[in-house]
């Protein structure tokens, strides 16, 4: 059977607005019924002052990474070095595996809300949260399976992958980049991969330090990747700016209610795995 694949998204703060802001036709989260007082401002660096400008508390972080042999070789046996020693993982973490090709952004976007679902406001009828719900008994496989076969969810991913300042590539082409999402559940940060076959506890964290927290796993990723990707291409991770986008309250809501955002970082703007 031909695997299930979807067209990558582009990681670009333009797409993410364009996913969220009303004014822009794809509207990625609004259409799947997160209400839109939520928008994407960009994040500058890593450096303490440039990431005092983040709007606090942050509830979650998407991470964009190249696949490269090093980094392949770090997971086998990062996961080889759990099995045998085990981890704690809470039972409340909302975790699915990735089934789909090119769908690892929305993977993260959905981990990242799913995680923080008492923190959202969704419109009545949401196909998103009807998703979590359907889905919240069902262990990571099944959640991938449901995922194969949810239409709204398929539709509105592909509807982002045409936004943005490139042209998407072709739903067959191989990239060598990919989403995760880093989230504070019960005050430990987690790292959800769907490629990996559990979530990865990085220790205890907080409201206030989760930022800070997120960014030195980031910072270790950065050191777990060489230029060389999978398909024999230059990844220049360590050449290029750093650029992030973080979702904050929408600027007028801020001055009346306090909410979490969810920060997205990633190395390059390009398309993910």
């Amino acid at each position: 059977m031909e695997p299930h694949r979807w067209l990558p998204l582009e990681a670009n703060p333009d797409v993410t607005n364009q996913q969220l802001q009303h004014e822009h036709g794809c509207q990625f989260l609004k259409q799947l019924g997160i209400h839109p007082d939520w928008q994407f401002v960009d994040v500058y660096g890593m450096e303490p002052e440039l990431l005092s400008m983040v709007p606090r508390p942050v509830c979650a972080v998407l991470l964009l990474f190249p696949i490269t042999e090093k980094y392949e070789t770090f997971r086998t046996e990062e996961e080889e070095r759990i099995k045998a020693k085990g981890q704690d993982v809470k039972s409340s973490v909302y975790f699915m595996k990735q089934t789909i090709d090119n769908a690892c952004g929305t993977i993260g976007l959905i981990h990242a809300i799913a995680n923080n679902r008492d923190k959202m406001n969704f419109e009545t009828n949401s196909s998103l949260k009807k998703f979590l719900e359907d889905s919240l008994s069902m262990t990571p496989e099944e959640r991938a399976k449901y995922l194969e076969t949810y239409e709204a969810i398929r539709v509105t991913h592909e509807s982002s992958a045409h936004e943005g300042q490139t042209e998407a590539p072709s739903i067959d082409e191989k990239v060598d980049l990919h989403f995760i999402a880093l989230v504070n559940v019960g005050g430990h940060l987690y790292e959800l991969d769907g490629r990996k076959p559990f979530p990865i506890n990085h220790g205890e964290t907080s409201d206030d330090s989760f930022l800070e927290d997120a960014i030195q796993v980031c910072k270790k990723f950065m050191e777990r990747v060489s230029v060389v990707s999978l398909s024999g291409g230059i990844t220049e991770c360590h050449e290029v700016p750093f650029p992030c986008a973080s979702l904050p309250p929408h600027p007028l809501d801020l001055k009346e209610r306090k909410r979490p955002g969810i920060l997205s970082y990633h190395f390059r703007t390009s398309f993910a795995l």
